[in-house]
């Protein structure tokens, strides 16, 4: 006898005045083949399933019953049951939400980058080089830039950290210097000694009016000189070259002339 079936009789019999079995109505159901293994499949309402499950029940009465008051009958636990469930679905939703507009800002912020890049392509800024009084050649603006604009691409040969390595003893022992080598990661670093483009000739300044930013376009890691600030033509371009602090033989000395001068690049 399914549950339908049961509260059907016992429906009946209330209206022809017959007495009904409290046990049986208590219980709700009752297997006709005295075994719920042997009568099958069959669904079982929230009311009986609430109470089988006393660790749902203690939950639901901790959270929307005062202390001290633990009873209730079957329509308040299946209503518990369902704040608990809508609770549970509301708080999922909202991570669902907040990684999606995670994952939207990190899009949008690529596409940007992607952007200004390609106009980067189309549309060079207007600069020259021209000698320095920091050191030697220097890039200059022909131009206005406006802060945050991208002003040139740091171009030239990709090679491993562990070549790196190599060139720039190479080069310190044949006079060179190694300031031409950028590192991108760990990995890879961007070697502008003897090939590049006029980026290469941007001066450290401890107070520099660029900054250097890595960004990927299509998969390929690119480095990108951004204006920190607003550049009028015929400012020098320059960016912090951030290198490690060494011993004091080793030191360079700075000759940005900036009155925030660090006295040395490294």
């Amino acid at each position: 006898m399914l549950p339908e079936e049961a509260a059907r009789l016992r429906e009946e019999a209330a209206v022809a005045g017959e007495p009904v079995d409290e046990e049986e109505d208590e219980e709700g159901y009752i297997h006709p083949a005295g075994c719920a293994r042997a009568h099958g499949y069959y669904k079982v309402s929230e009311v009986a399933k609430s109470a089988y499950l006393p660790q749902r029940n203690r939950a639901i009465v901790e959270v929307d019953q005062p202390a001290g008051n633990s009873g209730g009958n079957g329509n308040n636990a299946s209503n518990n049951n369902n704040a608990v469930a809508s609770s549970r679905s509301a708080r999922v939703a909202t991570r669902r939400f907040v990684q999606g507009m995670e994952q939207s800002k990190k899009a949008a912020d690529a596409d940007s980058d992607v952007f200004a890049f390609n106009q980067l392509r189309t549309r060079k800024k207007q600069l020259k080089f021209q000698r320095s009084p920091i050191h030697d050649w220097g890039l200059y603006a022909v131009e206005s830039i406006t802060a945050g604009e991208m002003v040139i691409e740091y171009v030239g040969e990709v090679i491993r950290a562990q070549v790196a390595d190599i060139r720039e003893k190479w080069y310190e022992k044949i006079g060179i210097g190694s300031s031409y080598l950028f590192r991108v990661d760990d990995d890879a670093v961007v070697d502008a000694t003897k090939k590049g483009s006029m980026a290469r000739l941007i001066n450290h300044c401890c107070t520099p009016n660029c900054t250097a930013k890595i960004i990927t376009i299509n998969g390929e890691k690119k480095i990108v000189i951004y204006a920190k600030t607003s550049i009028l033509p015929g400012d020098e371009i320059t960016y912090d070259y951030h290198f490690p602090i060494e011993s004091p033989e080793n030191k360079v000395i700075c000759l940005c002339g900036s009155p925030r001068c660090r006295g040395f690049l490294n």
